[in-house]
């Protein structure tokens, strides 16, 4: 643990250093030159476009900086690519979205490389729109907080997102990416608002987070591959999944994907794997789950491959994606249930090469039980009897 402290601070430190040195020989465009207001009520959305312009038209290294202050802001659609590649967006304040914004993104970064987003507060102002949605009304989908589409070479650094109407921060399509000291933060009932959603994505690295939302805390969708998580706090929330997958017949699939050091309090799942039962040609393999601990978790171990929620629309079928090579190793901790252990595989693709090491799980102080349909592999452990 020492050293693995030791190596976080390092990473700080050299990201912060990095910032530094960008921001003092770089060219610097604070919002407020350009027109943007800290009130927290008066529309400063044109000023922060426009510093965007100037930053991503500079050929040299540029700082775009929000200082402390509360800037309500449209949707920011800011695209690239830039002149340079050494563009940070420094945030001293908080930016606020509007309460009523009827859009798929809030602020979207697209086709850019080497944008690093270095603190600050995203403050989504979700709950007007989950209280509509609980209703039963009519209501919009409501917008992604934060997003980098096909970019790479992007750093998101100690960012803070408050109650984001739908997911909070999305990775889609892009390469080398590091989350690192993110927190989040809305209601244990808010829905549909994922923690950090990565799809299509290589080389991405999520470190030192703090998630607390309504749905999972990190969300893995189809087409990434190289994906690291280590030292994510997580609750409340639906836990870590990998999926839903094979929603569609064509799929890519998800491999390389390590989570380590994982911390789970009162969520929903702990580390889980999820497909719709329909036909495709998808799959989730060398998947590793280590050294994680869970706090009165639901269902702490979860391959689930018949996976409908609310049980709406269900195909009814055999899953199509193959679930091969996935480690659980020291995962230990306690379940609010007593089957701990759950891995409900395809009748069609059972899943193969399941590996458990060293999991001890208990309900009320006794070792929790296990479920196995269609899953082979090996087991060492008082839990994990089923395989």
């Amino acid at each position: 643990m020492a050293a693995y402290t030791y190596t976080s601070s390092v990473v700080l430190f050299v990201l912060f250093f990095t910032c530094f040195l960008l921001g003092a020989f770089a060219a610097q465009y604070s919002v407020v030159t350009f027109g943007a207001t800290p009130d927290g009520t008066t529309d400063s959305t044109e000023a922060f476009m426009a510093a965007w312009a100037q930053a991503c038209g500079s050929t040299s290294p540029a700082t775009i900086y929000v200082p402390k202050g509360s800037f309500l802001l449209g949707n920011l659609d800011l695209k690239g690519p830039c002149k340079n590649t050494a563009v940070v967006v420094q945030i001293d304040g908080t930016l606020v979205a509007p309460s009523d914004l009827n859009a798929d993104n809030w602020v979207i970064f697209r086709d850019v490389s080497g944008v690093t987003v270095s603190g600050g507060t995203l403050d989504g102002q979700g709950s007007s729109l989950w209280a509509c949605k609980a209703s039963g009304k009519s209501c919009n989908q409501g917008a992604t907080s934060l997003e980098f589409t096909n970019s790479d070479n992007i750093v998101i650094g100690g960012l803070t997102s408050l109650n984001s109407k739908m997911f909070h921060i999305v990775i889609n399509g892009c390469h080398n990416v590091k989350l690192q000291g993110v927190k989040v933060s809305a209601s244990g009932n808010s829905p549909n608002t994922d923690g950090i959603h990565v799809q299509g994505s290589t080389g991405v690295t999520i470190s030192n987070a703090r998630i607390a939302t309504g749905d999972d805390c990190v969300s893995v969708g189809p087409d990434t591959t190289n994906l690291w998580i280590e030292n994510v706090a997580c609750g409340p929330g639906h836990g870590i999944s990998i999926g839903s997958l094979g929603k569609e017949a064509q799929e890519a699939g998800v491999q390389n994907v390590t989570v380590t050091s994982a911390q789970f309090s009162g969520t929903e799942n702990g580390v889980r794997i999820k497909s719709w039962g329909r036909a495709s040609n998808g799959f989730a393999r060398n998947i590793l789950f280590q050294h994680c601990t869970m706090t009165s978790v639901q269902n702490p171990i979860v391959i689930d491959q018949n996976y409908c929620p609310d049980d709406k629309g269900c195909p009814g079928e055999a899953s199509g994606v193959k679930i091969s090579d996935v480690v659980y190793q020291d995962i230990h901790g306690s379940s609010a249930t007593e089957v701990a252990v759950k891995l409900d595989c395809s009748n069609k693709n059972p899943c193969s090469g399941i590996t458990m090491e060293d999991v001890k799980l208990t309900y009320k102080n006794k070792p929790a039980q296990a479920s196995c349909v269609n899953a082979g592999g090996t087991d060492s452990g008082p839990v994990a009897a089923c395989l």
